[in-house]
C-alpha cells in the first residue's frame, strides 16, 4: 500500500524554507532583527462626521439581527441618493457596512 506524506501548508512552507538556507553562510543561531523603515510621507486618516441618512435605522436593525450594538448609530458614508453605503461602530469593536439600494439594504 502507498501512502503519501500530507503535510499542513505552515508545515511545507517551513520545510521549504530551511532548504533554501542549507549549505548558505546565514547564521540561523540568532534571530533577524529587522527595523522599521522610516518614511517621511504619512498621511492622516480623513475622518468624515457622522451623518444620519433615509436608511439609518434599518442598517441599525440589520446590524442588531447580527449581534452589533452601537451607541451612536448607523451613519451614511456616501451622499444621499438612491445607493447609500452605512458605516456602524458595534461595541465589541468590530465594524458592520451596509449597502441600501432604493431603501433596500443588505449587509456587505
Amino acid at each position: 500500500m502507498n501512502r503519501a506524506l500530507l503535510l499542513s501548508a505552515p508545515s511545507l512552507a517551513a520545510l521549504l524554507a530551511g532548504c533554501s538556507v542549507f549549505g548558505s553562510s546565514i547564521d540561523l543561531s540568532e534571530p533577524a532583527v529587522v527595523a522599521p523603515a522610516a518614511s517621511s510621507d504619512v498621511t492622516a486618516i480623513q475622518r468624515t462626521p457622522f451623518k444620519v441618512g433615509e436608511s439609518s435605522h434599518t442598517v441599525e436593525k440589520l446590524a442588531k439581527a447580527q449581534a452589533c450594538t452601537s451607541t451612536q448609530g448607523a451613519g451614511l458614508v456616501t451622499e444621499p441618493g438612491p445607493i447609500e453605503v452605512y458605516r456602524m461602530q458595534c461595541q465589541n469593536g468590530q465594524v458592520f457596512m451596509a449597502r441600501c439600494e432604493l431603501r433596500q439594504c443588505k449587509r456587505m
